[in-house]
C-alpha cells in the first residue's frame, strides 16, 4: 500500500451541510429583499467557499468584490453561525471509513474551502475532528482550494510525499487541486459536483462512500517509477 494518508472534502463528502448553508442562504436573501432560491439550486452554488455561494446567490458568476456581494457576506455569516450544524448530517460511510483509515495506520486531513470559525464547530459537534489527524480551512493558508498549496501543505505536515497522499472529494475543485499536487483523487457521486456529472472530473476512481475508498487502498496502483 504506497498510500500513507487520506485528505477528505468536508462538504459534500464528509457532510451534507446543505440544508444549513440554504437555511443561511435564503435567511440572507429574505433580509435583503431578495426572492430566495430553491434548495437545489443552492446547492449547486457549493464547493468554492462561502464568497462563491453568497455572490451566486445574488446574481454573480461566483466570488464578487462588489460592494452589494461584500455587505451580504457579512448578513450570510450571521445567519449561518445561528444554523451552522442545526440540520447537517453524516454521509453514510463517513465514520466506517475514517475508523478503516485509522486502523490501516493511515494518516487522516480534512481540506475545506469553508472557513474555519464554521469548520472546526462541525467536525467537533458531529464527532469527526477525533477521528482526524489535521485540518486545513479556506483561510488557513494563503491559497485554498483548486490551489495546490493545501494539499501540499498536508503533505509537509505528515512527511510524506503528494504521490503518497489520497485526495477524496465530490467536485472539480478537488480532482484540479489534487492533480496540481500530485495526489491521486477518488471521487464521490453523492456531493456537491456544481452541476458536473462527477465521472466527467477525470478522477482516478468514483466510490461510493469513503468506506468503500478505504477497502479499494490495497488494491490501488503505485505510479510509474518517475512520477509523483
Amino acid at each position: 500500500m504506497r498510500v500513507k494518508a487520506v485528505l477528505i472534502d468536508l462538504d459534500g463528502t464528509l457532510l451534507d451541510t446543505v440544508p444549513d448553508l440554504a437555511d443561511a442562504a435564503n435567511a440572507m436573501l429574505a433580509e435583503l429583499g431578495r426572492l430566495t432560491l430553491p434548495v437545489d439550486a443552492i446547492r449547486d452554488f457549493v464547493g468554492k467557499g462561502i464568497p462563491n455561494l453568497v455572490g451566486r446567490c445574488l446574481g454573480y458568476p461566483g466570488e464578487s468584490a462588489a460592494p452589494d456581494a461584500q455587505a451580504a457576506l457579512a448578513v450570510f455569516w450571521r445567519h449561518y453561525a445561528a444554523v451552522n450544524g442545526r440540520r447537517t448530517r453524516i454521509y453514510p460511510g463517513v465514520i466506517e471509513g475514517l475508523q478503516a483509515l485509522r486502523r490501516a495506520g493511515l494518516k487522516t486531513a480534512c481540506v475545506t474551502n469553508k472557513a474555519a470559525a464554521f469548520t472546526t464547530p462541525l467536525l467537533e459537534a458531529t464527532g469527526l475532528a477525533a477521528l482526524l489527524d489535521m485540518t486545513v480551512s479556506g483561510d488557513t493558508l494563503a491559497e485554498k482550494k483548486p490551489h495546490p498549496l493545501p494539499f501540499l501543505h498536508i503533505c509537509a505536515a505528515f512527511g510524506i510525499a503528494p504521490a503518497e497522499a489520497l485526495v477524496v472529494g465530490d467536485s472539480r475543485n478537488d480532482v484540479a487541486g489534487a492533480r496540481a499536487a500530485g495526489c491521486p483523487v477518488f471521487c464521490v457521486p453523492y456531493g456537491y459536483s456544481e452541476g458536473e456529472d462527477v465521472r466527467d472530473l477525470g478522477a482516478d476512481a468514483i466510490v461510493g462512500t469513503l468506506e468503500e475508498a478505504a477497502s479499494r487502498l490495497a488494491n490501488f496502483p503505485s505510479p510509474p517509477r518517475g512520477e509523483g
